[in-house]
């Protein structure tokens, strides 16, 4: 295969296209937002702007990835762990009910802990809105604005507003620069002097406005849960105009006749920079000696550095012709006809991952980087049972490898804090973390017994650390996370005790995540010993710290020891006698069959424990947990599904899950059961937003596509009927490091490349055949 033509080709497939309705990377809409779920998100991994594209007045939502209330905390109980042989004990004896109430009496985080998601003024804080900026027009008619579009093209990551009123075209653009790190906003008017507008910084609380330095300034300080003096944060917006006039008064910017202005908004915190405010006025000065249309174009082309490594085409479509919001709705009425809409779901995923997160800050947190209020929904925190993890699972086989890096940070900066967590509750070696966690190490058992105590956390963030190694080869890597999935490892180790009916080694106490379970007397439990979950992350856990130490050559006394350990644990999954996968070690009933969480299946996925060609009983068993779950729920829990159902090789189920994620919705409300879906800028809907639901259908597209983790390389391992006519895609990878480019037509493969830094021996599957190849020089 020529590979000159080969980048040619996915050059073609993606073109730099502009504001167009016929642009299939873009979203467009004809009318501006009527609420904050159809903003059209941009951000650089550190700011971020929604403009909602009114005509008459303007609201934009800005953030920055650092703006948290609370502060560090100790919320340990450093007399739990003399409580942890009377809590066994009573689970020994099947009386879980009375551990759960001993649970909630000795064994949780001291204090209000999450204050039950509602954490912005208790010490554990809460991710915040950073500000609003309004803007308000006065066009001097009456008329009525005509020819009104509004867009966000992924491909550039750029938004525009136009629209026309009395003969003059007004045009907006917005970017948050990849370039200069700063927001910018472009306002022209097609006929001289035709512009005529204030802005206005405000939040609900916690600010104070001032003109000073020839700009509009709002500064700070949020709630730290003790004295109020937490973090601070400043926001910097200054007009530049080749004519009309620039005033700054009344703690608003007043621009008068003019005919082009960019606004240029500078923000930050004192996370971690105590320097904040000069350097915020820095980078403002900075940008502010440039030309925009250089500034725009560095951040285009900063931006396509990452975008552009993956191409993805299904085939024609010309449903792009309609405004995003209708195209939703015909979809739902005719999926198949529309193929060009999956992979704009799978690019905009793509997409916010580039946009919420950076090298050297912060993951993604349960929004991203974008809200729009001073309590955001469960803090928007980093949730450790499922819901952070999904955030970066898609990351490495799109070609986002280095986006995995920010969690990386987040979980070294946790584990001296998990260190004490795990002796004041288990006087325990290592370091574990619970269900939640923030930007200030929280590791203590959540506030509730119920869900708090899940320990699956810290492991289950080692799976994310591990799988960047297996995508990435790096022994530097491998060497900098040896010590946090080490001491992950020697907390279960230490923590591990003996089921006296089975004499298996198990966790205790624990749950599987925020579900439930009848006892024989009928009692609704949560607590209990070895839910499978948890056997399923020690058990990998304990296999890759062991791989890892080998690797190393560290370690050997260690290694020998979790080798013994290994042959204790249970089994990756025990089936029950309907045939479905237990989630517990003993087949209780459910009070929630179709519950959202399925945490059962860790070990079909993120996990390579379970597989239809290396445990056939089991995978077989995972398809009855599945179709008894059902396929509803928040869209983060219907993307999960759609993950287990592509590692199970079910193209057509996986497809009709990411059916159910695409349907539209304008629902805000706190849902936990079924309705997740989309909203008309096409972020996930639990409701209400939770960006996991984005990831993880990505992440599905992704295993639909090619999968790694079973020892080969599977092309097309789990692709649907409507997809599998033609398409082509390039620049997904493999474990290993491997580099796929491929083409099909008519359900088989017709072209396909693996490439490596160095040629080398790879299995790959291709069309039903296992064979071994050398990859080509990448």
């Amino acid at each position: 295969m020529n590979i000159k033509k080969i980048k040619a080709l996915f050059f073609i497939l993606i073109p730099l296209l502009g504001y167009s309705q016929n642009n299939p990377l873009a979203l467009w809409y004809t009318k501006p937002a009527s609420q904050w779920e159809e903003t059209l998100p941009l951000g650089n991994g550190r700011l971020g702007i929604m403009p909602d594209g009114g005509i008459e007045t303007e609201k934009l939502v800005l953030n920055d990835i650092t703006l948290w209330s609370g502060s560090p905390q100790d919320a340990n109980n450093y007399k739990a762990y003399t409580f942890l042989p009377q809590i066994r004990e009573l689970l020994l004896a099947n009386k879980n009910s009375e551990a759960e109430q001993l649970i909630n009496q000795n064994f949780v985080c001291t204090g209000p802990g999450s204050g039950s998601g509602d954490g912005a003024n208790v010490q554990f804080g809460c991710y915040q809105v950073l500000g609003d900026m309004t803007l308000k027009f006065d066009y001097k008619t009456k008329s009525k604005a005509i020819n009104y579009s509004r867009n966000l093209n992924i491909q550039t990551a750029l938004a525009s507003t136009q629209f026309t009123i009395d003969g003059v075209i007004y045009k907006r653009e917005y970017f948050a620069g990849f370039g200069d790190d700063v927001l910018f906003v472009k306002l022209t008017s097609s006929k001289k002097g035709k512009l005529n507008f204030t802005v206005k910084l405000d939040r609900s609380e916690h600010f104070k406005t001032v003109n000073s330095d020839n700009s509009l300034v709002m500064t700070g300080q949020l709630n730290n849960g003790i004295d109020g003096k937490g973090m601070k944060y400043k926001v910097k917006v200054k007009a530049k105009t080749a004519d009309g006039s620039v005033l700054y008064t009344n703690n608003t910017i007043e621009v008068k006749n003019a005919t082009e202005v960019v606004l240029y908004v500078s923000a930050g915190t004192d996370f971690k920079d105590q320097n904040f405010e000069s350097a915020i006025d820095k980078t403002l000065d900075a940008a502010l000696q440039k030309k925009y249309q250089d500034q725009k174009k560095k951040h285009i082309e900063n931006y396509q550095k990452l975008f552009n490594r993956v191409a993805l085409n299904f085939g024609k479509s010309t449903k792009n012709a309609l405004p995003t919001n209708e195209r939703l709705d015909a979809f739902m009425k005719d999926p198949d006809s529309d193929t060009a809409l999956p992979v704009l779901f799978y690019q905009y995923g793509r997409y916010l991952s580039i946009s919420s997160t950076r090298v050297g800050l912060l993951p993604p947190n349960l929004q991203g980087l974008w809200a729009h209020q001073v309590q955001t929904p469960w803090n928007g925190d980093y949730h450790l049972d499922v819901n952070v993890q999904m955030n970066h699972w898609a990351l490495e086989t799109a070609n986002l490898s280095e986006l995995n890096l920010p969690l990386k940070d987040l979980v070294k900066e946790m584990v001296p804090y998990g260190e004490k967590t795990a002796k004041a509750y288990y006087n325990a070696d290592g370091w574990v973390a619970h269900v939640i966690t923030n930007i200030w190490g929280f590791t203590e058992p959540g506030e509730s017994a119920s869900w708090g105590i899940a320990k699956a956390g810290s492991g289950w963030l080692c799976n994310n650390l591990w799988n960047h190694y297996l995508y990435t080869n790096d022994q530097a890597y491998l060497a900098d996370i040896y010590p946090i999935i080490k001491g992950a490892a020697q907390f279960y180790n230490s923590m591990l005790v003996k089921d006296p009916e089975t004499g298996w080694l198990v966790t205790s106490p624990s749950v599987s995540p925020e579900n439930s379970f009848f006892l024989p007397n009928g009692q609704d439990a949560h607590v209990c010993m070895g839910p499978t979950i948890d056997n399923q992350i020690v058990r990998e856990l304990f296999n890759n710290v062991i791989n890892a130490s080998a690797k190393l050559g560290l370690d050997n006394d260690l290694r020998i020891e979790l080798e013994k350990r290994l042959k204790l644990l249970p089994p990756s999954g025990i089936i029950s006698p309907d045939g479905r996968i237990q989630e517990w070690l003993k087949p209780y009933k459910e009070p929630d069959p179709q519950h959202r969480h399925v945490s059962h299946l860790y070990g079909l996925y993120p996990a390579p424990l379970i597989t239809p060609e290396s445990t056939p009983e089991l995978a077989e068993a995972a398809k009855k947990t599945l179709e008894v779950r059902g396929d509803d729920g928040p869209s983060w829990s219907i993307a999960y599904k759609m993950l287990f159902w592509s590692r199970l090789k079910e193209g057509n189920r996986a497809y009709k899950l990411l059916k159910t994620i695409l349907r539209p919705t304008l629902a805000t409300n706190i849902n936990y059961g079924a309705g997740g879906g989309v909203y008309p800028n096409l972020l996930s809907a639990g409701p209400p937003f939770q960006i996991d639901g984005n990831f993880g259908a990505a992440a599905g597209i992704g295993e639909m596509l090619i999968q790694s983790h079973a020892g080969f390389v599977e092309l097309l391992p789990a692709m649907p009927d409507a997809w599998l006519k033609e398409g082509e895609v390039k620049g997904l990878k493999a474990e290993g490091n491997f580099t796929i480019n491929m083409k099909w037509e008519k359900g088989k493969v017709t072209k396909y490349e693996i490439l490596s830094p160095v040629p080398t021996k790879v299995k790959v599957k291709v069309n039903g055949e296992l064979k071994e190849i050398i990859s080509s020089k990448l």
